[in-house]
């Protein structure tokens, strides 16, 4: 892994802590392009020390508590030193859909100091979706643009919430790659270009939001066959009360995404759907984070937004 010069720390001081929320990609039509910010976290704190020591906590506790972790690999290369302690505790289900390696990457970027940790993610990541959502929060539009990445928030409607279903299985994001064609035809590019224009709007106004709008023949139909019961879950979350429904990035998590005032109602059609389906797992009822990176940069253990 290389970190971009101009993302890398002038030297490293302190202690620090980084917080970061999970984001869901891609929204059915939006592949690569769009993510939202969602209210699950991880919080990486860095400080200097004799030796590399590394501790993880919540979800992917003990997993690699070593240099190989992704937050000692991207702290190590932002610092320029690996006598570090750093402390990961994360609420992010791993290798779930839910940006969790993006998440990790942004907080231990900024914790160890980058100047620009959205950067140092989009390069070890290679797709600045979930990285631009969790750095900046809301709902975004990413792209690469003149050798850098190019965020753009768009407007969210407040009244949505978004309900996940996340199966006890993972699906890494290079798997789900492999599935996908090398190549597309235009009536399928000009498909997803119209259900993209509808997703926005009804993102943006809940009332205008339809199931049609996430319809998707880039990525979603490729990954089926890889969890065969999507199709189902998903048609089940919309009959459950959802407005609209898709894979969470490249899966296995599936989004429902509705009014807040029917997410239990949601959240326990979903629970229904993954019993008759005879799978295991959690379904969450989730927000949109607003806040995306925030940073304590004095030791107070007061956690504020990196502007």
């Amino acid at each position: 892994m290389t970190v971009p010069l101009r993302a890398r720390s002038e030297g490293y001081r302190g202690t620090v802590r980084a917080r970061v929320p999970a984001s869901s990609a891609n929204l059915g039509p939006g592949f690569d392009t769009l993510a939202v910010a969602l209210d699950r976290y991880v919080e990486v704190e860095v400080e200097p020390a004799s030796r590399l020591i590394v501790r993880s906590e919540g979800e992917g506790e003990g997993i690699a508590d070593d240099s190989s972790h992704l937050a000692a690999r991207v702290a190590i290369d932002v610092a320029g030193t690996d006598k570090l302690a750093i402390t990961v505790r994360s609420q992010i289900p791993i290798s779930r859909g839910l940006g969790s390696s993006a998440a990790l990457a942004v907080a231990a970027a900024a914790a160890a100091g980058a100047e620009d940790p959205l950067a140092v993610t989009a390069a070890v990541d290679g797709h600045p979706d979930n990285a631009a959502a969790s750095m900046v929060g809301g709902l975004v539009a990413a792209a690469r643009v003149r050798g850098g990445v190019q965020v753009v928030r768009m407007p969210l409607d407040v009244s949505l919430a978004f309900v996940v279903m996340v199966p006890d299985m993972t699906l890494s994001t290079a798997r789900a790659r492999q599935a996908l064609p090398a190549e597309v035809s235009r009536e399928n590019a000009a498909f997803n270009l119209s259900r993209m224009a509808l997703l926005l709007a009804g993102l943006a106004d809940s009332r205008k939001l339809i199931p049609e709008a996430t319809e998707d023949r880039l990525h979603q139909d490729y990954r089926s066959p890889l969890f065969p019961a999507a199709p189902k879950l998903l048609a089940a979350m919309v009959a459950g009360g959802a407005l609209a429904s898709c894979w969470s990035g490249a899966g296995p998590s599936l989004l429902a995404i509705c009014r807040g005032i029917d997410a239990v109602q949601v959240q326990a059609a979903c629970e229904a759907a993954m019993a008759e389906a005879g799978l295991t797992g959690q379904v969450l009822n989730l927000h949109a984070d607003h806040d995306g990176l925030i940073v304590d940069r004095d030791g107070s253990g007061g956690l504020y937004r990196d502007d």
